[in-house]
């Protein structure tokens, strides 16, 4: 008997971007950490035309938590760094509808949403340098242990732009002490997929209150002699909605991207 099309790859990781994606279209719901080795992963925000260029603005004004890959066209859900094949509005495993800042809805299915005049945004995704920092030998432990990575609503405030205001959100690994020198030369040489961690150490720092009970994704693994390492996290726009409460917005659920085209290398930096 064959496998059922919505159980997981044994091996995510050699998946192709248009292998992956076919999967996460047929409905397999699953963080996407690890998947597709080389290839960088994206964050998804759509919005209603009208409000575009305040998100554009808000992005602009806060690159670390929004670096911008891509900008569809107005009503377009496919082309760029996404491939022939990609449907925004489904590739990603699962997605968040949001109404005047309330979740309405979670979906392995954005279409019957998406309104002729939808603006999708693609942000870099910490994802994208996961591979690197598993290929020099730096543990990334949410991986390992087949969980989303933990992410937490901060203290720290986004420059506000037009209509749109929101805290930041960190995502969090727990890397040994010997090695966070490595974690954080690695990870800044891909500005675009968030860069160099924003801190290192005490959570209570940022506001975050538990760091065993992360706003998104699943509660850490902390080995001892981890260090807390925080990067900016392309949920940052999902903290914004919650503040800002536009009228319909559409995001990926945490931690279940969308995987592009676009190889890793084309984000890093000599």
């Amino acid at each position: 008997m064959s496998a059922s099309p919505l159980a997981p790859p044994s091996d995510p990781g050699a998946l192709t971007p248009a292998e992956a994606r076919a999967l996460l279209h047929s409905g397999l719901d699953v963080p996407t950490a690890g998947w597709s080795t080389g290839f960088a992963q994206a964050n998804l925000i759509a919005l209603p035309r009208e409000a575009a260029f305040d998100f554009l603005l808000f992005a602009q004004r806060n690159p670390k938590p929004c670096p911008v890959l891509e900008v569809l066209e107005p009503g377009e859900f496919h082309g760029g760094i996404l491939g022939a094949d990609s449907d925004v509005r489904t590739d990603a495993p699962s997605y968040r509808v949001w109404r005047d800042g309330e979740l309405a809805e979670e979906t392995t299915d954005a279409r019957e949403h998406w309104t002729e005049d939808m603006v999708a945004f693609l942000i870099g995704c910490s994802f994208t340098f996961e591979h690197p920092l598993l290929a020099a030998g730096v543990p990334v432990r949410h991986i390992a242990a087949g969980r989303n990575v933990p992410m937490y609503r901060t203290s720290v405030q986004c420059r506000p732009a037009g209509r749109f205001s929101g805290r930041q959100v960190v995502s969090m690994r727990a890397i040994p002490a010997a090695q966070v020198a490595d974690a954080v030369r690695i990870s800044s040489r891909y500005p675009s997929v968030h860069g160099a961690p924003v801190h290192v150490g005490d959570p209570a720092a940022l506001g975050i209150a538990d760091l065993d009970n992360p706003d998104f994704g699943d509660p850490p693994v902390v080995d001892d002699g981890d260090v807390p390492v925080f990067w900016a996290c392309g949920v940052t726009p999902q903290s914004m909605v919650m503040e800002s409460s536009p009228p319909l917005a559409i995001t990926h659920s945490p931690g279940k991207m969308i995987i592009t085209d676009a190889p890793d290398t084309m984000y890093q930096v000599p």
